[in-house]
């Protein structure tokens, strides 16, 4: 099925893959320069931050700002929450930023868009 017969988030979606190369690097609360990232960990859930160090092995993540991502809702995947953000941050249950932590078993790693970091960001910090 061409292009012009998908629906208009798969043409949203197709647009904002096709724009990933003009990502830009965010800003952390120390004034370092690094990338917002998605974490996946075996067994610790998934995160949210700059990537600080990960070991040679990569199964080690130190992440800074680090959000839990406890439940997420307005994107289907971990995937389209990197690319697009959520579009229900009231539903999502993100945690309060921790400064830096130390994660083991990591699995994924993705490289979140402008818009997706804003997104996560900009999200209320969740409380039972």
């Amino acid at each position: 099925m061409g292009l012009a017969r998908r629906s208009g988030k798969a043409k949203f979606l197709f647009s904002t893959l096709t724009n990933f190369n003009t990502m830009k690097k965010s800003e952390n609360q120390k004034g370092n320069t690094r990338p917002f990232h998605i974490i996946r960990t075996y067994s610790a859930g998934v995160f949210a931050g700059n990537i600080k160090s990960r070991s040679d092995d990569g199964r080690r993540t130190v992440i800074e700002n680090a959000i839990r991502l406890w439940y997420w809702d307005g994107a289907f995947t971990l995937s389209e929450l990197a690319q697009v953000g959520t579009s229900k941050s009231g539903n999502c249950k993100f945690a309060m930023p921790a400064a830096e932590i130390e994660v083991t078993e990591t699995i994924e790693v993705l490289l979140c868009t402008d818009a997706a970091e804003k997104s996560i960001k900009e999200a209320r910090i969740w409380k039972p």
